[in-house]
């Protein structure tokens, strides 16, 4: 019985790419009709396990400019579409794909972003000066990056005067707690 190996695709509006991974593949054998169907066979490893692949492409596709290439860890088709537009899916039928049909994240482009429409996704932070930022050698924010020293947090001293020499009230929002946890400085009455 034949085995299936991962495979990853991805799209533009105009063609697919199907990674089939496989290594060491051998008798690579791949059919690729006109109405979308898809066939790959090869065997790999020292017992030289077989490996199928046999799914109908969500639409039609032009053999003709369609190319594959055979590496040593997987096998790269590039699919031309026979009409230039997004597909739903990689499969004509619906429903959940087989477990070994994986979207291939490296190649994967939003159709948004094919559009030219990238909304920021390829900045240019090139004239960007990180140095001004004030990041400290350990990739972190230093205390004067906020305009801070670092020695004291409290901007009141010990008088109650700000650093603009400001004085400051510093009467307790809340009186202390006792042990009942009321802030009354009248002992708990005891029912």
């Amino acid at each position: 019985m034949s085995r299936h190996p991962t495979l990853r695709w991805a799209q533009t509006s105009d063609r697919l790419f199907i990674t089939i991974d496989l290594p060491d593949a051998q008798d690579v054998k791949l059919k690729l009709d006109p109405e979308g169907k898809f066939c790959f066979s090869a065997v790999s490893g020292t017992e030289k396990i077989p490996y199928e692949v046999d799914i109908d492409l969500y639409d039609k596709v032009d053999i003709n400019e369609s190319k594959a290439s055979i590496g040593m860890r997987n096998i790269l088709y590039l699919i031309e579409k026979a009409e230039k537009k997004w597909w739903s899916r990689l499969l004509k039928q619906e429903g959940k794909p087989p477990v070994f049909v994986k979207i291939d994240w490296d190649k994967w482009i939003d159709e948004d972003e094919e559009k030219g429409d990238n909304s920021g996704n390829d900045m240019d932070f090139s004239s960007l000066d990180f140095s001004k930022l004030g990041l400290d050698p350990g990739g972190g924010m230093g205390a004067d990056a906020f305009g801070e020293d670092d020695e004291d947090d409290n901007d009141i001293d010990d008088e109650g005067e700000n650093k603009e020499g400001e004085k400051v009230d510093q009467t307790p929002l809340a009186g202390p707690i006792n042990e009942s946890g009321s802030s009354s400085k009248e002992p708990d009455a005891k029912a």
